[in-house]
């Protein structure tokens, strides 16, 4: 027997393969950081090269913008919980591979139901029942805003995506109805600051901050979605039917059951998101009331891989990155555009850092040779 020697093709000089195993949290919380700094670094470069500023003092502005004063502090964290409490509604829907784009809608429709208590009951009924009242028909009303497309999908598989965006419009709709029916005042095409001087079905202050019960409300949510998505049976039904709906019929899964109630949690959670707004924040209703947190919590929730404990952190980048940017836009005379760029840039550095955590990139150059007995 003879030995061949032949030389095979040169193997790709790159190759990007899906990893096997998960990576350790620590190293992804390291490939985060990195992106980060290398983020920062752009940034300053940027803002060096357009405006001629020093960047060290743009970030500082930045940080002065979200958390310079106890009052800003406070609106920070109040719109990151905003932020968080939408991004842990759409946690199950997306855990489920249902594209749930309809938050905003389900938003407004938990608003519309929280400015109707204000406006209706503020004569007849105390703060704390109507705040009970308020929340629970949020929830009903959100629930029922993600039922609908939930129950379309379940029964003739319609296109999610689309179903729950134009949800969104509807909702929008119905919001301008109601704002023209209760302005106030009369031809100013706004509803006004409701209840301003009894503050009836306001958020009442605790530890003397008005925002402290937002905090323990969606923290207490996102401690249980973690609970609920890791630990019930519902979110290991939740977790089958996202991987394969045709698992989940074979281990007897009611598919559009689980589909339904899914939804149904996904909404009336994006409900007690409008419940915030209105009574725990703007203390209004207009159609801005969701203001696009519901597009920008999709990011959240995904870069957070469906944790609620992760989207914390991320919630609160995010929001002060937004604070930021509008201060540094008015402190030195900017263009919103360039702090919008400031932005983008931070924010595709962190995106483009999952590319890293979810592939591995390998290098292999020169020939290989193959013997061949």
């Amino acid at each position: 027997m003879k030995n061949k020697e032949r030389t095979c093709n040169p193997e790709p000089f790159m190759r990007i393969s899906k990893r096997g195993v998960v990576m350790p949290l620590w190293k992804s919380l390291g490939i985060r950081a990195i992106a980060l700094a290398a983020a920062l670094i752009v940034c300053a470069i940027v803002i060096f090269a357009i405006v001629k500023l020093n960047p060290i003092k743009v970030y500082g502005a930045m940080f002065e913008g979200a958390f310079g004063t106890n009052k800003r502090m406070w609106v920070t964290i109040r719109d990151m919980m905003m932020l968080l409490c939408i991004a842990i509604g759409l946690a199950p829907a997306f855990r489920m591979r249902f594209w749930n784009i309809g938050a905003e809608g389900q938003i407004l429709a938990g608003g519309i139901v929280s400015a109707a208590c204000m406006i209706y009951l503020s004569k007849s009924m105390a703060t704390i029942p109507m705040m009970i009242l308020m929340l629970a028909l949020s929830v009903v009303a959100g629930g029922i805003w993600g039922f609908i497309p939930g129950w379309f999908k379940a029964k003739w598989n319609t296109n999610e995506t689309l179903f729950t965006l134009m949800m969104n419009y509807i909702a929008i709709q119905i919001t301008a109805y109601f704002v023209a029916l209760w302005e106030n005042p009369v031809g100013s095409n706004s509803v006004g600051v409701i209840n301003s001087k009894t503050k009836i079905g306001w958020f009442p202050e605790i530890f003397g901050q008005d925002y402290a019960l937002n905090v323990i409300l969606v923290l207490a949510l996102a401690v249980g979605m973690f609970i609920y998505l890791r630990y019930s049976k519902h979110g290991y039904e939740v977790a089958v039917v996202g991987e394969s709906e045709n698992t989940a019929r074979y281990a007897a899964i009611n598919v559009p059951k689980v589909i339904m109630r899914t939804m149904f949690l996904s909404g009336a959670l994006c409900g007690i998101a409008g419940f915030l707004a209105v009574s725990g924040a703007s203390h209004t209703i207009s159609t801005s009331t969701a203001g696009g947190r519901g597009f920008t919590a999709i990011i959240v929730a995904w870069l957070a891989k469906f944790n609620s404990f992760v989207m914390i952190p991320i919630a609160a980048l995010l929001v002060f990155l937004d604070k930021g940017a509008i201060e540094i836009a008015s402190r030195y005379n900017l263009s919103n555009h360039v702090s919008n760029m400031l932005t983008g840039i931070i924010l595709f550095f962190i995106l483009g850092s999952e590319f890293f955590i979810n592939y591995q990139v390998r290098f292999r150059g020169g020939k290989q040779k193959e013997v061949q007995a």
